[in-house]
C-alpha cells in the first residue's frame, strides 16, 4: 500500500514539475475526457432523435387530418343521414382520418411480403384500411386483425393489386410486384398511345375507398411494350423505403363501410 502511494506521489511530481510530461499528461486526459463526452453525447443525441422522430410522426398526422380533399360539405337540401364527424362551424365534415401506427415486424425478402402494425381492432382498425408511410407513400392494405396487432398486405405481394394513375397524362393502370427487387413495382395495361415520361410520378386513382386520390406510389424508371397486347409494362421506383419502415399512417375512409354494403347488395342481385 504504502509503495503504491509512494509510486502515485512520484508520478504526481513529474508530471507536474516536469513540462514535457506535463504536456503530455494533459493530452492524454484531454483525449480521454473527449471520447467519454462523445460518446455521451452519442447516447444522448439517440434518445433526442428518438424524442424527435415521434415528434414528426404526430406532426404528419396533425397534418394529414386536415388535408382538405379529408373534408366534404353535406347537401343542405337533403335530409339524408351523413354518417361523419363535424369539426368546425362551417359544416365541413371530415372523410378521411389518420391514425400512427409502429411497425413491429417487416420483410421484403419474400414472394409474399406482410408487415405488422401495433394496433388492432381496440384501435379502430379494421380489414381492407390502407396504410401509408409517413412521406404519404403506400405501403399497403390491412387484412387481418386481432384486438392489439394489424396484419398488412405489402405493396411486394404478389396478390396485390392496386389502382395506380400517371400524374401528367392521368392513365389508369393496375400496380403489382414481381416478387424479385424490393425498390421496385410494376404499373401494367397502360395503352402504347400513351406518352409515358421517365421520372413521371404514379399516385394512387382514387377509385375505392381505400386509398384516397393522390397517395405516392412510385416514379417512371423504365418501360417496354409487351409483345402480347397492346400496352405497357412499366417499372416504377417504389417511393416507400419498404427497408426502413419504422412507422406508418392508417387511413381510416368513413365511406368504406357504406360503399362495401352496396356493392355487397349488388352482388347478390340474381
Amino acid at each position: 500500500m504504502l509503495f503504491v502511494l509512494l509510486q502515485t506521489f512520484s508520478i504526481y511530481l513529474i508530471v507536474e514539475y516536469n513540462r514535457y510530461h506535463h504536456a503530455v499528461f494533459n493530452s492524454t486526459v484531454n483525449k480521454i475526457t473527449g471520447d467519454v463526452n462523445t460518446k455521451f453525447a452519442d447516447v444522448q443525441q439517440y434518445f433526442y432523435l428518438q424524442k424527435t422522430n415521434k415528434a414528426l410522426i404526430e406532426a404528419n398526422r396533425i397534418l394529414y387530418n386536415k388535408i382538405k380533399a379529408n373534408y366534404s360539405i353535406p347537401d343542405s337540401g337533403s335530409k339524408s343521414f351523413v354518417d361523419s364527424i363535424k369539426v368546425d362551424s362551417l359544416l365541413r365534415y371530415q372523410k378521411i382520418k389518420y391514425f400512427d401506427a409502429r411497425v413491429v415486424s417487416n420483410s421484403v425478402s419474400s414472394q409474399n411480403n406482410y408487415i405488422v402494425l401495433d394496433r388492432g381492432k381496440l384501435d379502430g382498425v379494421k380489414e381492407g384500411m390502407g396504410v401509408i408511410d409517413p412521406s404519404f407513400a403506400m405501403v399497403g392494405i390491412v387484412t387481418e386483425l386481432t384486438d392489439r396487432y394489424a396484419v398488412v398486405m405489402s405493396l411486394l405481394h404478389r396478390d396485390s393489386h392496386i389502382s395506380g394513375k400517371l400524374l401528367k397524362s392521368g392513365e389508369t393502370g393496375t400496380i403489382n410486384w414481381e416478387g424479385y427487387d424490393p425498390d421496385f413495382v410494376t404499373l401494367n395495361n397502360i395503352s402504347k398511345s400513351v406518352k409515358i415520361i421517365t421520372g413521371d410520378t404514379v399516385i394512387s386513382s382514387g377509385f375505392s375507398t381505400t386509398f384516397p386520390k393522390g397517395v405516392l406510389i412510385g416514379k417512371v424508371a423504365s418501360l417496354y411494350k409487351e409483345t402480347s397486347n397492346n400496352n405497357y409494362k412499366i417499372k416504377l421506383h417504389a417511393i416507400c423505403d419498404f427497408s426502413d419502415l419504422h412507422y406508418v399512417f392508417v387511413i381510416d375512409n368513413k365511406d368504406q363501410d357504406g360503399v362495401k354494403e352496396v356493392l355487397e347488395k349488388v352482388k347478390k342481385q340474381p
